[in-house]
């Protein structure tokens, strides 16, 4: 190749091999050779699937020149967080319990993207089980922008992998927070589908109710390509919708005149940093631009339904992990041992009343949401963290508290929400806004996206490898 790849967008890609002017074994040996030489020190990745890979790209180089072409991931390699399970591949999810798992059948998020001809280059790393914070025995990931920064979790492996440029993009989970967060602190794009949207068979649970499977990636583009191929009912997870799957791609709009997105304009202050409000202020000026109509709300209060998510998650962890804990306690680390014993301490009647307060406050966001296209909030209310900052996130709950407050309300509704780069601290680090819709109208965020990537240049931006500096990470929060 006379050109470097590892920056190039997942759609350019995608492009350049249907087309023939690169090959997908030569995109794929380069990020390989990429990821041999610096992931050393980052760890986004668990295990790299050298050989399988290769395979999969000559494959698709073969299928395009005979002239069948899958659409834009055929011969794109792509990465996985490593609770997707891969037919012949161990799939530990963060653990030790689970690190001798090996399944005989793929993920149906796996089996979707092999059939759309993606190269599957690698499985991410992540914190014990997707929720708070590494397993002891696992080096944590480290931010490429800057060692000293916190990556975000637990789709950490995903987001930095994605960011670094060793792979094109990546599928992760978010229950809380953990698609959005990473996304935020790496500088790249992230969705959280609707629940149901996605199916989760052949993935290790953390909280199905609030377990979102989504993908990450350098551009909204990027991800649209990503979900059109992940997003549709499974028949091994009933729990999916069965609603059509728009054509996310053909579906972006240039022209977003005339959309509606709300802002609350006392929730995305109060408590927020000066650089977050900045960058916020910039992006609504942005829309303006645009066209969009901005139209003040009063988003509903999320202060109980950020502390319902502690015990919700609990519970739901604690029915997950029961079996296996309770023959293996000596192998789980202590925030998530922790966060089981809690859930096991939960009243039924207590968590009744979760359930019921969280259908309440479903059915108030999603009236309001009848009345906009999309809200727009920030990700978390300060500027990127630093690792001396945030220590051991699983020990610090009014931390975990004020990370939560833009991101876990929404899977306890379980609507769509986008996080992307929307400006940067004083130090050069990256950060995150978030855009929410109405349930299954992802169309509306990548819209509205897209068209906000095309007016700035933030999702353009990419770490400098050689000026990073690398310290080994503490843990993180879901």
């Amino acid at each position: 190749m006379s050109f470097d790849v590892e920056f190039r967008e997942l759609t350019e890609i995608g492009g350049l091999i249907a087309r023939r002017a690169i090959t997908s074994r030569e995109v794929t040996a380069a990020l390989l050779a990429r990821i041999q030489r610096i992931d050393g020190e980052l760890k986004a990745y668990v295990r790299v699937l050298d050989d399988q890979a290769l395979r999969q790209a000559e494959t698709a180089d073969r299928e395009i020149e005979e002239g069948l072409h899958r659409g834009p991931l055929h011969g794109v390699p792509i990465a996985v967080k490593d609770l997707c399970w891969i037919k012949g591949v161990a799939t530990a999810a963060g653990t030790a319990v689970h690190r001798d798992f090996v399944s005989t059948r793929d993920a149906t998020v796996v089996r979707k993207l092999a059939d759309a001809g993606a190269v599957l280059i690698g499985k991410t790393q992540l914190t014990e089980g997707a929720y708070s914070d590494y397993h002891p025995s696992i080096s944590p990931v480290s931010n490429p922008w800057n060692g000293k920064y916190w990556t975000g979790i637990s789709s950490s492996g995903s987001a930095v992998a994605t960011a670094a440029g060793l792979c094109f993009g990546s599928i992760a989970s978010d229950t809380g927070g953990s698609i959005r967060w990473p996304s935020a602190a790496n500088g790249v794009t992230g969705l959280k589908p609707t629940w149901g949207r996605v199916s989760r068979n052949g993935t290790f649970d953390l909280a199905p109710s609030l377990d979102h499977i989504g993908p990450i990636a350098r551009s909204v583009a990027d991800v649209a390509a990503i979900f059109k191929v992940i997003a549709g009912h499974d028949v091994d997870d009933p729990t999916t919708s069965s609603r059509p799957v728009p054509d996310y791609m053909a579906d972006l709009i240039a022209d977003v005149r005339g959309m509606r997105i709300g802002i609350d304009q006392r929730w995305n202050t109060e408590a927020v940093d000066a650089g977050t409000q900045v960058a916020l202020a910039e992006a609504r000026a942005a829309f303006l631009g645009l066209g969009v109509e901005i139209v003040d709300i009063s988003f509903p209060d999320v202060r109980q339904i950020v502390d319902d998510w502690t015990p919700n998650c609990a519970v739901e962890a604690a029915v997950v992990h029961q079996a296996v804990y309770a023959a293996h306690k000596e192998q789980y680390g202590p925030i998530l041992s922790s966060v089981i014993e809690a859930g096991m301490a939960v009243s039924g009647i207590d968590y009744q009343e979760i359930l019921l307060r969280r259908a309440a406050f479903r059915g108030r966001v999603e009236a309001l949401l009848s009345s906009v296209d999309a809200v727009l909030t920030p990700v978390h209310p300060f500027a990127p963290l630093t690792l001396t900052k945030i220590a051991t996130l699983g020990e610090q709950p009014e931390l975990i508290a004020k990370l939560q407050r833009y991101t876990c309300p929404f899977n306890m509704s379980g609507h769509p929400t986008l996080s992307f780069p929307g400006g940067a601290s004083a130090d050069g680090m990256p950060i995150g806004l978030q855009l929410i819709a109405a349930e299954f109208n992802e169309s509306a965020l990548l819209c509205l996206g897209s068209a906000f990537q095309a007016a700035t240049t933030w999702h353009r931006r990419h770490p400098n490898l050689s000026d990073r500096v690398i310290e080994p990470q503490g843990g993180g929060a879901q």
